[in-house]
């Protein structure tokens, strides 16, 4: 494994309780592809590791779970299949996460946000502080879209017009109200009440029987109609290959204002 990886991305078992750590606090915790990668393996890992009961995913510092994909991954973009490769990547990643055999918890303090976002969603379960900010703002930032599973993902979660009314008004969602549409499921007051819950739910899980929370978690997915990749690549390929993808891009990194042209 690459030191770098390693590094930006912590993975540490004990007492059956893998906790995942997002380790880039400087950048809010944003992934690189190889970050995505490494949590891809992770989940292989549980699967296949009977010593490992239970997964917690938090972000290092006290700003962020995770504020999605570092921009800097998009520069090099330069045809339409950069902008399929990139959102099948996500696909396989999240849907690894989602389908792993352990429960996972996300411990979510501060911005949660763009891929950050659809790593929690594909979590079983979502703890947060008061000071969580959870959504996906790109009609504001980089005017790209997500893909048919993560769309089906947080539709199956919040239902259809919560994922229009996320998009597009670009907001991110306080802890309360995540609460109350299920975007979180249970709040706590700070980061030192977020840390000792999830380790104290990780902890109950861990002793339940494996199988039952197994059969449920591939119980509720086989309930969730999701629509294959290649149906929404039409929709991958209108955003990333956009002028206004490349000028949300330049505005984002200038710390400027987009203009949007629609085309």
């Amino acid at each position: 494994m690459d030191q770098d990886v390693a590094e930006d991305l912590v993975f540490e078992v004990a007492s059956g309780i893998g906790r995942v750590t997002f380790n880039r606090p400087q950048a809010r915790n944003a992934f690189t592809f190889e970050m995505y990668e490494r949590l891809a393996e992770i989940c292989e890992q549980a699967n296949s590791n009977q010593a490992i009961k239970v997964l917690v995913l938090r972000g290092a510092g006290d700003k962020a779970f995770a504020s999605g994909t570092d921009i800097n991954q998009f520069r090099a973009f330069t045809t339409p299949q950069d902008a399929v490769d990139y959102e099948n990547r996500i696909d396989r990643v999240l849907t690894t996460l989602e389908q792993c055999r352990v429960p996972t918890i996300a411990a979510i303090n501060g911005f949660c946000t763009g891929g950050g976002a659809g790593i929690a969603a594909a979590c079983d379960l979502r703890i947060g502080t008061r000071s969580a900010r959870i959504g996906f703002p790109i009609a504001r930032t980089l005017g790209n879209c997500l893909s048919m599973s993560n769309v089906s993902r947080l539709a199956a979660l919040v239902g259809p017009a919560r994922v229009k009314d996320l998009i597009f008004t670009a907001r991110l969602v306080e802890a309360a109200e995540a609460a109350a549409i299920g975007l979180l499921t249970e709040v706590v007051d700070d980061l030192a009440a977020l840390d000792g819950r999830a380790d104290e739910v990780a902890r109950l899980l861990a002793g339940h029987a494996p199988l039952t929370l197994n059969a449920t978690k591939q119980a509720v997915a086989r309930l969730q109609k999701r629509l294959t990749r290649e149906e929404g690549e039409d929709l991958i390929v209108m955003c990333y290959v956009s002028e206004d993808f490349r000028e949300g891009l330049d505005a984002f990194l200038n710390k400027r204002a987009p203009q949007w042209r629609g085309r």
